[in-house]
């Protein structure tokens, strides 16, 4: 099957619906797939839920989706560099459900391996467990958890082959890998694309087969936050 795609307008053909479930791998602006989020904002699909660690910041990445209110929902564990989640949120114009940032990591591993839910000791006794199962395990409460699958998963590598295996870069790994394989069709956009047989096999972070589409592109890598210390003088 071919996999690899011009550009990735041509990578979401055919696999953007509205109400769709969309996972968007990345943590801040590292490692997100920064090329696929203007592309499915540009599709114009609405009432989206998206799995994402957080929302990106007011004019960037999934940022883009917020400003023309394409978001219905976010599933999240870090909101707080975005103003515009922040008002349409307490507006009630945009639905969110808060997970503790392993809870979510795990939901999404799950999610990926078949596994439709898992108990955790996190969040017991907070409003995190408030409507959720309690079970009790060797004298300890734990809560259920469901596994996060979605319709379309987005994800960012450092390098890729035609076959679609990836590898990421450091911590631009971060939530990349298991959302990679628990979306029901998973875009890759990469910065090299490279021969396939040239990936150490050892080495390969998403095997080629959670990927159906693949794509090279630039990246600008904005960060996020910059802090500097002012110079001293000699």
């Amino acid at each position: 099957m071919k996999k690899i795609f011009p550009d990735a307008k041509a990578a979401l053909d055919g696999l953007v619906f509205d109400g769709m479930t969309v996972m968007s791998g990345g943590f801040g602006l590292c490692g997100i797939a920064e090329n696929l989020i203007i592309a499915l904002r540009d599709t114009g699909v609405t009432d989206l839920t998206v799995v994402s660690n957080n929302a990106g910041i007011d004019d960037f990445g999934l940022g883009f989706l917020l400003q023309t209110c394409q978001i219905k929902k976010m599933i999240s564990s870090y909101v707080g560099e975005n103003k515009e989640f922040e008002r349409q949120y307490l507006a009630g114009e945009l639905e969110l459900e808060f997970n503790p940032q392993g809870t979510l990591a795990e939901r999404c591993r799950a999610g990926g391996a078949g596994i439709p839910g898992f108990y955790t000791k996190t969040g017991v006794g907070t409003v995190i467990a408030e409507g959720k199962e309690h079970k009790e395990f060797n004298g300890e409460t734990y809560i259920l958890e469901t596994g996060l699958v979605a319709d379309l998963s987005i994800v960012k590598a450092w390098k890729g082959d035609e076959q679609g295996n990836l590898v990421y870069r450091k911590t631009a790994r971060n939530f990349n890998p298991v959302m990679a394989s628990a979306g029901k069709a998973t875009v890759a956009e990469v910065e090299e694309i490279v021969p396939l047989g040239s990936l150490n096999p050892d080495c390969i972070h998403t095997p080629g087969i959670y990927v159906q589409r693949i794509i090279e592109a630039k990246h600008e890598k904005r960060i996020e936050q910059r802090t500097v210390r002012e110079r001293q003088s000699a």
